[in-house]
């Protein structure tokens, strides 16, 4: 047999203390890698699909408008109304958030249509709506609704006549509005049209 003729190296035979010693020196270095990092406050996440915009220099930081606090304009009876679902974001670039709600008649059982509301507050004031989308008097149903860079979409299912069973949707549509002037411009292809606001 061969032997080495380097020297024995001291790792080879390391005793209980050696692996303590080691241990207590990394656990000081993962501290000051803790105390190192950047502030908090200056970080910044957005939720996937939803922007999240800085506010103007000087103003606060407003919450969004809760839909639960709204009262849509939709005519459901004694069912009530329900917000199906919800997604904030700057829609109008001034730095504050607005909201965009699906909303529909609290039905027991089966799919009843569903608006699109943009709602907005002012300081002090109580959130409202400020543009319908989507009415549900046209029948739809709405899903995947985000709000990514200003701009809103959603997928729209919806029926080719009366003869279509509510089960199943057979049209689909996946448009986007974005606010352009003084209004909502919906696209869809090649067709536009817009929802003004109220």
């Amino acid at each position: 047999m061969q032997t080495s003729a380097l020297p024995d190296l001291a790792h080879t035979a390391a005793k209980p203390v050696h692996w303590l010693a080691t241990a207590t020196a990394m656990a000081a270095v993962v501290a000051a890698a803790g105390l190192l990092q950047p502030d908090a406050a200056t970080a910044t996440a957005s939720a996937p699909g939803h922007r999240v915009a800085a506010p103007h220099a000087g103003a606060s930081a407003a919450p969004a408008p809760d839909p639960s606090d709204v009262v849509f304009p939709l005519d459901c009876g004694a069912s009530g109304q329900t917000v199906a679902d919800s997604a904030p974001g700057d829609l109008d670039g001034d730095g504050g958030p607005e909201t965009v709600a699906v909303v529909r008649c609290d039905a027991g059982s089966g799919t009843p249509p569903s608006g699109i509301y943009v709602l907005a507050q002012a300081s002090g004031a109580a959130a409202r709506v400020v543009a319908t989308l989507v009415d549900p008097a046209q029948k739809l149903t709405v899903t995947d609704l985000a709000v990514h860079d200003g701009r809103i979409s959603a997928t729209l299912l919806g029926y080719s006549s009366a003869d279509v069973p509510r089960c199943c949707p057979d049209e689909l549509e996946k448009p986007v509005w974005q606010w352009k002037g003084n209004a909502f411009i919906r696209s869809a292809g090649p067709a536009e049209s817009a929802a003004r606001g109220v």
